[in-house]
């Protein structure tokens, strides 16, 4: 959903209605989902100036249409302080650049991550949520 709000423009109601008329999904998930593409859509601005402050010689527009969506959702998720942990966190979005972005994007993912999850836990990122 990330990537085609990325790629096409448009608001999170109207690719929700895409999406979930071509998959059935639990509740649970569903709702997730929707608070994680929620959540990275009215928050871009942050995410993107937060991003491109940690990536060296990396600007927002230049990386891969994945490796972007992968980070802006894994950073929203971290700022959120929520119950899963960071590694966690950012395990799962090596795993999901791995299998939908380049052979490099795993370690672009994780170099990120691992810096903007440090500015966090000294404090030097204020949460979201």
């Amino acid at each position: 959903m990330l990537f085609q709000l990325d790629l096409t423009g448009g608001e999170p109601p109207q690719v929700f209605r895409h999406f979930w008329d071509q998959r059935e999904v639990s509740t649970e998930i569903r709702s997730f989902a929707e608070w994680l593409v929620d959540g990275v859509h009215t928050r871009i601005e942050v995410l993107d100036r937060l991003i491109t402050g940690t990536s060296a010689n990396w600007r927002i527009e230049r990386m891969p249409v994945v490796d972007r969506n992968v980070l802006r959702m894994a950073v929203f998720e971290l700022m959120q302080k929520q119950d899963t942990p960071a590694a966690v966190v950012i395990d799962e979005a090596i795993e999901i650049a791995k299998k939908f972005g380049s052979e490099k994007s795993g370690t672009f993912i994780n170099g990120i991550l691992d810096a903007v999850r440090i500015k966090i836990e000294r404090g030097e990122v204020e949460s979201t949520g």
